[in-house]
């Protein structure tokens, strides 16, 4: 059987139970007689590390899978786990793509994903090709879905982006509270500044710049309409509306709408991999052009360690049609194009595999109430993708990055100090005002 035959040569540590659709057995790797279910990483962080796990056993159910699996295993495995015909016997969805990926690394999986993955890559300037219209449909197709369901598992400031982990003791509310002061500590804001939040999501990026800054005025802009209602609503509670606005607008109609040289500070957090690899240049320029001759932009985005590749057919199918997580080497080429400077850099590693675990546990502890939103099947979906991204995270090569732009070379201290310090100084918050679910 092909599905047999990939497992015997990928699965080398931990151990696997397959069980066919005709109810054979196959077994692949070796029983660790000490460990413990779920894992425990060295540092102490719950399903982090390689060493430690418990069995895995999965059943399969439509004979056509053993070939399906074995052909296409990063589209099939999430539309069979979707359908029921992909069982977890022993162990959970995470327990057995985390194997996998351990095992896999920043490799492919299978010698058809070692071919297809070459031939993914050539087509996905097709695939990334976002014009606005496209783009509206792309952001609505994830991000419209039921304000509720996020509510199911984010913090209760609904930022659904990786959060900051300094220790493995801290909770999520707390990361993503200290993910907010890192990215406002690097923006330097100054009394009076005019800032614009791309990709502003539900309004909490902009509504802390708010809190942090009480004389700055913020633009935020999306292209969900569900986002645009509780983000405008939120500055109205907040009764910052006077400063704080948030508008249904493409970044690439601002610069026509008269606001080109407008703006003192950019801030995205979390939008960049929905631009698309062919309008790299189109966005820089557009951050370029938006910001004063002083002004500086942070990027908060997800990349790649392992160099340019393609999006999980999965992921772009179900969960994020037209985005891309890109190589660095594929961002800093338009950088430089569009001539603005890069004064800063920052990696964040595992802090997304941190944030996606808790997401996962907080979604997995509400999952009926996901179920009465949706059905099973959507349940299983949202399952897959957090756990397949958190293994992304942690086995497969994925990060998060920060970017520091410029109009101008001096426009930043020379020394990365002062971000620490304006982190300690920023007026301490034990929480966000909570949303409410609607």
């Amino acid at each position: 059987m092909l599905l047999a035959s990939l497992f015997r040569s990928l699965i080398k540590t931990g151990h696997l139970t397959l069980i066919d659709a005709h109810g054979r057995r196959y077994e692949f790797g070796r029983r660790d007689p000490d460990a413990l279910p779920g894992g425990v990483s060295p540092g102490g962080i719950a399903d982090g590390g390689p060493a430690s796990y418990g069995p895995v056993t999965v059943r399969v159910t439509d004979p056509s899978l053993h070939w399906k699996l074995a052909l296409a295993p990063r589209l099939y495995a999430g539309e069979a786990y979707m359908d029921g015909t992909l069982v977890m016997e022993e162990g959970s969805i995470y327990d057995l793509l985390a194997l996998v990926t351990r095992n896999s690394g920043w490799q492919h999986i299978g010698w058809s994903d070692h071919l297809m993955g070459p031939i993914e890559t050539l087509t996905r300037y097709a695939q990334q090709f976002n014009p606005a219209q496209r783009s509206k449909a792309n952001v609505a197709h994830h991000y419209d879905l039921s304000g509720k369901l996020y509510s199911l598992f984010l913090d209760s400031d609904r930022q659904y982006s990786c959060a900051y982990f300094p220790t493995p003791e801290t909770t999520l509310e707390e990361a993503q509270s200290l993910k907010k002061r890192h990215i406002i500590a690097k923006l330097r804001l100054e009394p009076g500044m005019k800032v614009l939040d791309i990709g502003c999501g539900w309004g909490g990026m902009a509504l802390e710049i708010a809190r942090q800054a009480p004389d700055a005025r913020i633009m935020g802009i999306t292209l969900s309409e569900e986002q645009l209602a509780v983000a405008r609503q939120r500055a109205i509670d907040e009764g910052v509306t006077d400063r704080v606005t948030f508008e249904l607008v493409d970044y690439r109609h601002l610069k026509g709408q008269g606001y080109a040289g407008h703006f003192d500070r950019i801030v995205s957090v979390g939008m960049f991999e929905h631009v698309g690899l062919p309008h790299y240049l189109e966005y820089f320029e557009a951050v370029r052009d938006l910001m004063t001759p002083e002004g500086v932009a942070l990027i908060h985005a997800i990349g790649r360690l392992d160099g340019p590749g393609a999006t999980n057919p999965w992921i772009r199918k179900y969960i994020f049609p037209g985005g891309y997580v890109p190589a660095l080497s594929e961002v800093m080429p338009a950088v430089e194009k569009a001539r603005i400077v890069t004064t800063d850099i920052e990696i964040l590693r595992l802090h997304y595999a941190e944030t996606l675990r808790a997401w996962r546990h907080r979604f997995l502890a509400r999952a009926d109430e996901a179920a009465a939103l949706y059905d099973e099947r959507f349940v299983r979906m949202w399952e897959f993708y957090l756990a397949g991204s958190e293994c992304a995270f942690r086995y497969q090569g994925h990060m998060v990055f920060q970017i520091q732009l410029s109009n101008a070379l001096a426009a930043v201290p020379l020394t990365r100090d002062y971000i620490h310090k304006a982190e300690e100084a920023m007026t301490p918050r034990a929480h966000t005002p909570a949303m409410v679910a609607e």
